[in-house]
């Protein structure tokens, strides 16, 4: 079945846990009109002079793309700082070469189509912060601290001698 989303049932509401400097709102009508897609998924996003999208990050598994709807900003990308304006189309690859961040650098406000790839789970890195960010449980890590594989693995028969005696 077919869903429209009209143009004047918009209302976007500001992401929340958001902090100065990445203030960004998202187009409601999808979540109200119960679109839940499974492997492409989208929202509608409006920002603000003076904010940035998201930290600089790119995804392992999930590839992009950006509909410039109107206004401008400032893409900043492994190749530097490009200005991309209404009806310009981005596709970022997955993987370091997509690392991508977006910033209006303008007095109005700029709308945009993010598209993305969804298989059920991702893992985005951010450069800038050496974090990686696990979904869908969108649990963080610092990147600088790695373990061996068998770190805390020994005593296994400790533990299960444990476990035989429990019962």
């Amino acid at each position: 079945m077919a869903k429209i989303l009209k143009a004047d049932q918009r209302e976007y509401l500001e992401n929340p846990n958001k902090i100065d400097n990445y203030r960004i709102f998202t187009d409601s009508s999808r979540e109200k009109n119960g679109i839940n897609p499974e492997n492409l998924n989208f929202d509608l996003r409006k920002l603000n002079p003076d904010q940035y999208s998201a930290p600089y990050h790119f995804h392992r598994f999930a590839e992009e793309l950006f509909m410039m709807i109107s206004g401008s900003a400032t893409l900043r990308t492994p190749d530097g700082m490009e200005i991309v304006n209404s009806g310009d189309l981005i596709f970022f690859e997955k993987g370091e070469a997509g690392t991508h961040q977006l910033y209006n650098h303008t007095s109005e406000s700029c709308v945009y189509l993010d598209i993305r790839t969804y298989n059920g789970y991702d893992i985005a890195e951010y450069p800038d912060s050496d974090k990686i960010l696990l979904a869908p449980s969108f649990e963080i890590f610092d990147k600088n601290v790695q373990a061996d594989y068998f770190d805390g693995e020994k005593g296994i028969k400790d533990i299960w001698n444990h476990l035989r005696n429990k019962k």
